[in-house]
């Protein structure tokens, strides 16, 4: 059975929780990602900040890239799955949290992320088809 380790991509790149949403929106450019893990000082994953978090949450409410900070717009707890849980339990947390990237953490470190597009290279169609129609035709 494929792992999370194995769908994921390594070496994702977090965001400081003190960064700014111009620093987030400057390295997601960079680096071709719509989202980034955000860090706290203590290097653990303390959420996702996406390209459209910047523009729902800052831009279109007037407020400033330039002062507002990854932190500010965390919320919750994020959801993460476990590098050596199987192909179904990481569809399953996609599936029911209905989101399109998902954390992979490994002894309560990041190790990597989860993307729409991994899933598309390492899972068959059939198991791709039913995430689209569950997560992306949902939204």
């Amino acid at each position: 059975m494929t792992t999370a380790r194995e769908i994921m991509h390594v070496g994702a790149t977090c965001i400081q929780e003190s960064e700014t949403l111009q620093d987030a929106a400057r390295r997601m450019s960079e680096l071709g990602v719509g989202a980034l893990p955000i860090c706290g000082p203590d290097d653990r994953l303390h959420g996702i900040i996406t390209d459209r978090d910047i523009v729902v949450k800052c831009l279109a409410k007037g407020k400033d890239p330039r002062t507002m900070t990854a932190g500010q717009l965390e919320q919750g707890k994020p959801i993460t799955v476990d590098a050596a849980a199987d192909s179904d339990q990481v569809l399953r947390t996609m599936e029911e949290h209905r989101i399109r990237r998902l954390p992979v953490i490994e002894d309560h470190r990041l190790v990597g992320m989860i993307s729409e597009a991994d899933l598309a290279r390492r899972l068959s169609e059939q198991q791709v088809g039913h995430f689209v129609e569950v997560v992306c035709a949902a939204t």
